[in-house]
């Protein structure tokens, strides 16, 4: 699997109501705007302006976690990605488009973003198809922050304000450095930290709900991802009991993923033991880092 690092945001409004300014901290903000990476992205909007409603507007600012200042655009409305767009702004809601790229291979398919609202309300776009394009409509009047799921990461991608304006139609262009493993080397591995059990047993901890909850989460909007949870321990006792110890834990995890909905084909539950330290044994500092469970996307 590749491993996707967010590195700059580039955000286009268009609206019957415009959208309010924000500040960006980019003193070097770019306007992506002017290339789309899908045909048809910057075609002329639809004619569907109610009388005295705003000019259209775009915004521009490439800071992670940052928001953006507005100007005036077309860019946005009539965007869509391989197929035609299935959503329309209203009054009440906003249209979100949504290219996801790397700035040297192009669009990235198959990634979902959630948006969170500040009450902690949560929306989740589809995966980006094959032009790196998805959307959804979102209420307006709120502020975003954009996260790109993942199985490990959960780093604040970009904030979007979305004023209460009506008709508003939103594209945002999200950067990634698209790193592609080595030939030979395995799809990354996720530490699930914070998946504790009782010592020596199989049983799940409470405190380690949300830690599962998180790939819940995950397998629940990318429809697509199959996923591998391993069991590990350290060395201490006999190997084949660290063994089983591991694949009852691992099993337990798997069955709590089941219970929250999701397909029981699409998880893997492997138990290796001790076979793959990932430091030494020779403390228990080592030790307590060897006795994890881990995530690992197919």
């Amino acid at each position: 699997m590749r491993e996707l690092v967010p590195i700059a945001i580039a955000l286009a409004l268009s609206s019957c109501g415009g959208a309010q300014a924000a500040q960006s901290p980019a003193a070097d903000a770019r306007d992506d705007t002017t290339q789309s990476p899908a045909s048809g992205a910057e075609s002329a909007p639809e004619a569907d302006a109610a009388p005295g409603d705003a000019p259209e507007t775009t915004a521009e600012g490439a800071a992670p976690a940052g928001e953006f200042v507005v100007r005036e655009s077309d860019a946005a409305q009539s965007t869509q990605g391989a197929k035609p767009s299935k959503i329309k702004a209203t009054a009440t809601e906003a249209a979100l488009k949504l290219f996801v790229v790397d700035k040297d291979k192009g669009p990235i398919a198959g990634i979902v973003i959630s948006l969170t609202a500040p009450d902690g309300t949560k929306y989740y776009t589809a995966e980006t198809d094959a032009d790196g394009y998805t959307e959804i409509l979102v209420p307006v009047g709120q502020s975003y922050e954009l996260v790109y799921l993942s199985l490990g990461r959960r780093n604040v991608a970009a904030k979007v304000s979305v004023s209460d304006k009506r008709k508003q139609n939103i594209k945002l262009t999200m950067r990634y450095q698209r790193i592609d493993p080595p030939p030979d080397a395995s799809a990354p591995r996720f530490v699930l930290d914070g998946v504790h059990f009782d010592s020596g047993k199989a049983t799940i901890r409470p405190e380690s709900l949300p830690r599962l909850d998180s790939v819940v989460e995950y397998m629940t909007h990318k429809k697509s991802a199959r996923i591998e949870i391993s069991g590990h321990t350290d060395n201490v006792g006999n190997p084949k009991g660290n063994k089983a110890l591991s694949q009852k834990r691992v099993q337990a995890c798997r069955d709590y993923l089941v219970s929250k909905g999701i397909d029981a084909g699409r998880i893997e539950a492997v138990g290796y033991g001790d076979e793959r330290p990932i430091a030494s044994n020779d403390t228990e500092d080592g030790r307590q880092k060897n006795r994890r469970i881990e995530a690992t996307e197919l």
